[in-house]
């Protein structure tokens, strides 16, 4: 007389590859066409980054009163120390909700991208743009902007936060407009006051949204994993 054997417990299904992830990998892939064209460098991209540099210096030099307005937004309304004020009070506010994982999960994103930003930069070595005539001045190499990178990274994270916890209406849209905003804000002002190549500022969007996206889909996978 044979007994039957004992049913074997179903593997649980894998945790699917996310929207999240597939947009990590396209970003990263253009990212990484951008890195390597500005490493070559690949000379169409160097004469459409001089153009619309000495452009904008040009009027820069021209505008004093605008230029004023640019350096105050760069330098305190969307500087990236301003931006990691944000994303601290974020944070203490998920502490306070004992919102542990999720708040781990966002300071290691933000302080993790700020490195991964400095080693490109010294990895890449690229000069800034250098004037007569300067307006203003900054530190380190140019690609990748930190100011654009550190915009992306901060307002892609707190939009993720306000979605989880419910953000809807009238609410989201003003804040998609606010990041929008200061994202795109942030880039322009970098190229107004002559201290990055538009290259730059694209390849601190891209890296910042990439690893935004990275973030959120591992993050995904370890807590859906965890919940089946």
């Amino acid at each position: 007389m044979h007994l039957p054997r004992p049913a074997q417990p179903t593997p649980p299904a894998p945790v699917p590859f996310s929207a999240a992830a597939r947009v990590a990998a396209v970003l990263g892939a253009l990212a990484a066409l951008l890195l390597t064209l500005v490493a070559i460098p690949w000379a169409p991209l160097i004469s459409f980054d001089r153009t619309i540099t000495d452009a904008l210096h040009r009027s820069a030099v021209a505008e004093p009163g605008l230029t004023r307005v640019n350096r105050v937004l760069t330098d305190w309304v969307w500087d990236p120390w301003t931006m990691r004020a944000l994303i601290a009070v974020a944070v203490l506010w998920l502490l306070w909700r004992r919102q542990w994982l999720l708040a781990a999960w966002i300071a290691l994103t933000s302080a993790v991208g700020t490195q991964v930003q400095q080693g490109l930069k010294a990895a890449v070595g690229r000069e800034r743009p250098r004037w007569s005539d300067p307006v203003a001045t900054a530190h380190y190499a140019a690609f990748p902007s930190g100011h654009a990178m550190t915009a992306m990274v901060t307002c892609g994270l707190l939009l993720w936060l306000l979605r989880r916890y419910g953000g809807r209406g009238l609410l989201w849209k003003v804040s998609v407009v606010a990041a929008a905003v200061s994202v795109a804000g942030v880039g322009f002002t970098r190229l107004y006051l002559g201290v990055h190549w538009p290259s730059d500022v694209l390849g601190g969007w891209l890296l910042g949204a990439c690893w935004v996206a990275l973030a959120i889909a591992v993050y995904e996978r370890v807590v859906l994993s965890r919940e089946r």
